[in-house]
């Protein structure tokens, strides 16, 4: 079995507690099977197993380093991208007409949860192609398709998302990435500069294709005039297009994948292939950046999953003291799995890695549903839901991920604090994903300000529904009465303290939104709380209907059980904070710092 994830969770998710099998009901998918499916999480757990654990560390204490304008990373990478662009997995979720499998994004996620798992650092460079190859090709002309997709899919050519600037992080109004006309319809000169571009420059592939936002000169201020654009670093051509690799970002973590400084157009030599129609850049470009941000979750699930593996056996096999009612000092010292506070930090993490696996699950579910809804209503009412859950099921496994690895060195003691185990490493890269893709601050502004009041508040009335459906469900059985009826009192709690906090509008924005990464935190843990809730469900279900994996289910309810103990608890003082109209945060002075 791997050392890095749970196999039988993973399935259990996808196949027992929510049935991902329904996705083959549906023509787009429906050559798949249940064998289909496994084969390729099997195919993904051999790759992972065989090419990308191995490197893990060595990728670690080897980063990437700029030498004469090039970027150099790990030698086995130019082998490993090629391997995945070979096996198909960089065009899988494409039609058969493009060569792809027709994949759902469900099992595709899934499979880049193994992947990462396995080094986060060696699996972003091809699904880093897959969203800027799956730009092209939704929002690009044929000529563009046919122009640089073929190379991206086979994994000669990375992809990348180009769109900070020095001073215009989150703030894309303040893009400043100038595109100038040409006597060439559709080609511009581009002038400007990105910074922290992942993969934005090395030497595994041929090419690097960057999907870059810029503003048209003349364009309209603000988010309305950016436009996309594919600005390669050599073009078709071959010769240099004037992308010049100025630095290279040295990390705390997450070291093997290359975070680079770009200077585009310094010699006014860069060509960019404008993507569909001019000032619809951001619009385009969310498209990515939503799927990204569910990638961004699972990340952060896949390296608390690893690192709760690593403690989970680190804790069966370390002896140390006894039990606590032992006073015999002859007798043998029991392993640390059995002292109480152990076991805590261990359910903890399990029921980070788990309930937030199943989050994410959910919403790529959904999100296979709606790219085949022809229901233009259904389609609105599954968007707005999915559009809700995205900014939560972002932020809690990359806030709770930091959180989560943090227990796993804590279990290992003074080891866990050295480079002699994983967890050290685990710990670094799970920093980034509170900043990657948004951060928190950003996603609660945009859940608050924005996804709780889109059509009427359409998002959030639906997210209410899947609760209560599951709430009628878990009432039925009565060994789950006490996970049901706490967690439907914080439930309760946390809707009166939402409206509450919704009824501060007429206060202003600053008033309204000074509290909204607090409401992002609330939200988290009420949706993994209705996770584990389902999962209790399932594993009840499984019990009675005389299953021989006892433990396992077992394992499932308990864990529902502490979580709505220990976790769901925090609430209590998020929401009293929700009903407070003292805001020191909005009334401290930078000069009293």
């Amino acid at each position: 079995m791997p050392s890095f994830y749970s196999k039988r969770d993973l399935q259990f998710q996808l196949f027992e507690n929510q049935n991902c099998l329904e996705l083959t009901h549906l023509p787009y998918f429906a050559d798949h099977s249940e064998e289909t499916f496994k084969l390729v999480l099997d195919s993904a757990e051999q790759i992972a197993e065989k090419s990308l654990r191995p490197l893990l560390t060595e990728m670690d204490r080897n980063e990437p380093q700029l030498v004469n304008g090039k970027i150099r990373i790990h030698p086995s990478m130019k082998s490993i991208i090629r391997q995945f662009g070979k096996d198909g997995w960089i065009n899988a979720l494409f039609s058969y007409e493009e060569g792809g499998q027709q994949l759902p994004w469900t099992i595709h996620i899934g499979a880049g949860y193994i992947f990462q798992a396995a080094n986060y650092s060696a699996s972003v460079f091809p699904f880093l192609t897959t969203g800027a190859a799956n730009l092209i090709r939704t929002f690009g002309t044929r000529a563009l398709v046919e122009k640089f997709t073929p190379k991206m899919y086979s994994g000669d050519w990375q992809g990348t998302m180009a769109l900070t600037e020095p001073d215009a992080g989150s703030s894309l109004s303040d893009l400043s990435t100038t595109a100038y006309p040409t006597d060439q319809e559709g080609i511009y000169k581009i002038k400007g500069q990105k910074i922290y571009i992942s993969a934005g420059d090395h030497d595994a592939c041929e090419n690097i294709i960057h999907l870059m936002l810029a503003r048209i000169q003349g364009a309209p201020a603000g988010t309305k005039g950016i436009s996309l654009f594919v600005v390669p670093k050599h073009r078709i051509s071959g010769e240099p297009n004037d992308v010049l690799t100025q630095g290279i970002y040295h990390k705390m973590g997450y070291k093997g994948a290359p975070i680079a400084h770009l200077m585009i157009g310094s010699n006014d030599g860069c060509e960019g292939y404008l993507v569909g129609e001019a000032n619809q850049g951001l619009k385009y470009m969310f498209q990515m950046m939503n799927e990204a941000r569910l990638g961004v979750g699972m990340n952060a699930v896949a390296i608390a999953s690893a690192a709760f593996q690593a403690s989970l056996a680190y804790a069966k096999e370390r002896p140390q003291g006894r039990k606590i009612t032992e006073k015999d000092l002859s007798k043998p010292q029991v392993p640390i799995i059995e002292h109480a506070d152990v076991k805590r930090m261990l359910m903890f993490q399990k029921s980070v890695v788990e309930g937030a696996l199943a989050l994410l699950i959910f919403c790529a579910i959904l999100s296979d549903k709606i790219s085949q809804e022809t229901d233009s209503e259904k389609k609105k009412q599954g968007e707005c839901l999915l559009g809700l859950l995205t900014p939560i099921a972002k932020s809690y496994p990359s806030e709770m991920g930091v959180l989560s690895t943090s227990a796993a060195v804590q279990i290992l003691g003074g080891a866990g604090y050295t480079t002699d185990f994983p967890v050290e490493q685990y710990f670094r890269e799970s920093r980034i994903h509170p900043i990657h893709e948004g951060t928190s601050g950003i996603h609660g502004l945009d859940l608050l300000g924005r996804k709780v009041l889109i059509e009427d508040g359409l998002g959030w009335k639906l997210l209410q529904q899947e609760i209560q459906a599951s709430l009628e469900k878990s009432s039925k059985f009565s060994a789950l009465d006490s996970i049901h009826q706490l967690f439907e009192n914080q439930l309760k709690k946390f809707n009166h303290s939402a409206a509450q906090l919704l009824f501060k509008m007429n206060q202003g924005p600053e008033i309204f939104l000074a509290d909204a990464t607090l409401f992002l935190e609330a939200t988290g843990l009420i949706c993994v709380g209705w996770m584990w809730l389902n999962q209790s469900v399932t594993a009840q279900e499984a019990l009675e209907n005389g299953s021989a994996e006892q433990d396992f289910y077992m394992g499932k309810i308990e864990t529902a059980r502490y979580f709505m103990e220990y976790e769901l608890p925090k609430i209590n003082g998020l929401t009293e904070r929700f009903h407070s109209n003292s805001y020191p945060t909005l009334e401290m002075k930078r000069e009293w710092f």
